[in-house]
């Protein structure tokens, strides 16, 4: 029961966490210029999951491995700069062109709506689990 417990959090942590990035994502959409000098640049989360290998089942106290999943690594999007024509805007090159970030409004809202309802399936798994055990609890009385 316990490593149900743990993995659905896992993923509740996990989507959590994707949700953060696609908000921080929307939140930089008219950002052109950060402390590294060009436009936002739109970053993806990147999952894997909590491998549950013999080796380490065999070394953990008792063999009580979770599984799960977990946040690898959160990369940048390397697709080009969207410009814009803008020669008034402080960060105009000598054309005239802006270049805004690589961030695209639609794909950010379909991810965030994808990683609630992910949450919410987690949510619901964890909830399942809870009155499972609650259940069997009563089994003994």
């Amino acid at each position: 029961m316990l490593s149900s417990l743990s993995i659905a959090g896992s993923a509740l942590t996990a989507e959590r966490y994707r949700m953060n990035v696609a908000l921080q994502n929307l939140a930089n959409i008219s950002t052109t210029r950060t402390a590294e000098g060009e436009p936002y640049r739109r970053k993806q989360v990147v999952f894997e999951e909590r491998a549950v290998d013999f080796k380490r089942i065999l070394e953990t106290e008792q063999g009580k491995v979770n599984g799960g999943v977990r946040v690898a690594e959160v990369v940048s999007s390397q697709r080009d700069f969207n410009p814009v024509y803008d020669p008034t805007h402080p960060d105009a090159n000598e054309e005239g062109y802006v270049m805004y970030p690589n961030v695209n409004r639609a794909e950010e809202q379909v991810d965030l709506m994808a990683a609630s309802r992910a949450y919410e399936a987690n949510l619901t798994a964890l909830n399942v689990i809870k009155s499972t055990a609650l259940k069997a609890l009563e089994i003994g009385k």
